[in-house]
């Protein structure tokens, strides 16, 4: 079965060669094994340019190194709430180089790094987690035994405009560096607590 691949320099020379033998596009390709459109094409750019040897590259040149790349992924764990635009411009300043903020984004992304929201929790002093170890252990063992799920949510009646946004690896939602605690829930709501127990 004919196989379409990037051949190598010698490859190429040799299916020249043929050509220039006075062989047809048509027969070569069976002699090598490959598709008559790759040959046609080597056959067409040896005319235009007089050489086998393929051009390598093409599209944008890369614009940071990988050294560059660290130092990006670095800045936006020292300071999660970055926003991309300004490691960006923290980068010209140390290379001389500009680099748009899309750049810089998708280095993030390979890195590991996305753009979430902190999770939020109200700061517990140590009082308040003594407290609720004390009412944990006040339940009775066949109480304890008898809940199966429990959980609470809270509804704002108040839309939060204060978006933002952090970077954070995927599965580290709850480490303390990705979370934002706050003394108030900043404004009215309502919160739902709902439990399931067995035989109950």
């Amino acid at each position: 079965m004919a196989r379409r691949n990037h051949l190598d320099g010698f490859t190429r020379g040799r299916m020249i060669g043929k050509l220039e033998e006075g062989r047809t596009v048509t027969s070569v390709p069976a002699e090598f094994g490959i598709n008559k459109g790759v040959v046609s094409c080597v056959w067409k750019a040896f005319q235009t340019t007089g050489t086998a040897v393929r051009k390598v590259g093409g599209g944008c040149p890369r614009t940071t190194t990988a050294r560059d790349d660290r130092y990006i992924i670095l800045q936006a764990k020292r300071s999660r709430r970055q926003s991309a635009s300004v490691i960006a411009q923290q980068l010209s300043t140390a290379t001389g180089r500009q680099v748009s903020r899309f750049t810089v984004a998708r280095r993030l992304h390979k890195g590991g790094l996305f753009t979430r929201r902190p999770e939020r929790c109200l700061p517990l002093k140590i009082d308040h987690r003594f407290t609720v170890v004390q009412r944990a252990q006040k339940l009775n063992n066949c109480q304890r035994s008898r809940v199966l799920f429990t959980d609470e949510s809270r509804f704002s009646t108040r839309s939060d405009s204060q978006r933002v946004l952090i970077w954070r690896e995927i599965g580290t939602v709850f480490y303390t560096i990705n979370i934002k605690e706050r003394h108030n829930y900043g404004g009215p709501g309502v919160l739902v607590w709902g439990g399931i127990m067995l035989n109950g």
